[in-house]
């Protein structure tokens, strides 16, 4: 089970129960791909908001090879998570709020919110993309 204390959390990826932290190295890993200075300006980055499928696969990567795992950044890309694209979403958000915190004063409190649900319409039944089931 995660230690949430350790930011550490667990997700399953292609079926695959996996822990993942964002350990000080694996900080340090995403501070040199993103080209930010320190985690001040990581954690800044990541509370705008607003991450590409690019930068989950990045999060995503470094959170497993810091728990140990040795999986590629392109592995990663061609997994697959429970729930599609929201499943990754939530696998982020969970590591980067087991990592920095979900305070609503913290740089990451914008960045790790769970994203409003769109409307709906009573006959749709499809969610939020086009042909899902």
């Amino acid at each position: 089970m995660a230690n949430l204390h350790r930011g550490e959390i667990d997700a399953v990826l292609d079926g695959q129960p996996l822990r993942l932290c964002l350990t000080l190295g694996a900080l340090a890993e995403l501070e040199s791909t993103f080209g930010d200075e320190d985690m001040l300006a990581l954690a800044e980055r990541f509370g705008r908001g607003r991450l590409s499928a690019r930068d989950a696969v990045r999060i995503i990567g470094a959170g497993l090879r810091g728990a140990g795992h040795q999986f590629t950044d392109d592995a990663v890309a061609r997994m697959r998570a429970e729930g599609g694209a929201a499943g990754f979403v939530d696998i982020v958000s969970r590591l980067l709020n087991a990592t920095f915190g979900a305070a609503e004063d913290a740089p990451m409190a914008k960045a790790v919110e769970a994203p409003a649900s769109p409307p709906t319409d009573a006959g749709n039944t499809n969610g939020p993309f086009p042909g899902a089931t």
